[in-house]
């Protein structure tokens, strides 16, 4: 598991911070499913239905949305893959769990590449997720708001795994 940055931490410039707090978030996510039997990665008990695999699987294409799509404005193909045709996120069946935190990983790297090769005040390009040049935000807005998704979804986490019977806490 990545270290929880506390706000005494010094570690440099604002791209590190953001950068080792969503390190953190995606491997609690990763952890706190991991955590689960095969059966209850798959198993939804909230009115909702959403399952702690199908999450992870909407975080990997959350982080590429607006990433790679939206702040590179590189093609994506399927950036809403995470959608079934209702609208709910979805995994199928041959879809493993260990391959979807795998891409989870996958995405963290692509993030830090990124992120490294810019500035917090860069503007996202148009083209991929943003049409124009209005709409793009910078990266530190992309970032916060990429962080918040995975806080947000990680106390979801919690309380599943914890209903779930599985270990409570970070």
């Amino acid at each position: 598991m990545a270290t929880f940055l506390r706000p005494i931490d010094h570690v440099g410039d604002g791209s590190r911070v953001l950068l080792g707090y969503l390190d953190y978030f995606r491997s609690t996510a990763a952890e706190k499913v991991s955590a689960l039997s095969d059966d209850d990665q798959r198993r939804s008990i909230l009115p909702s239905g959403w399952t702690p695999v199908e999450l992870v699987k909407h975080l990997v294409y959350m982080e590429r949305r607006w990433l790679v799509w939206g702040f590179l404005g590189e093609p994506v193909d399927r950036p809403w893959g995470d959608n079934g045709e209702d609208d709910r996120w979805r995994v199928g069946p041959e879809e493993t769990t260990e391959s979807l935190l795998a891409a989870l990983q996958a995405a963290g790297r692509r993030t830090r590449s990124i992120v490294e090769a810019a500035l917090l005040s860069d503007v996202a390009r148009s083209g991929g997720r943003f049409t124009s040049d209005a709409e793009a935000p910078q990266l530190e807005r992309i970032l916060l708001h990429v962080l918040q998704e995975y806080a947000r979804h990680c106390g979801h986490l919690d309380v599943v795994v914890e209903l779930m019977a599985g270990p409570v806490g970070e």
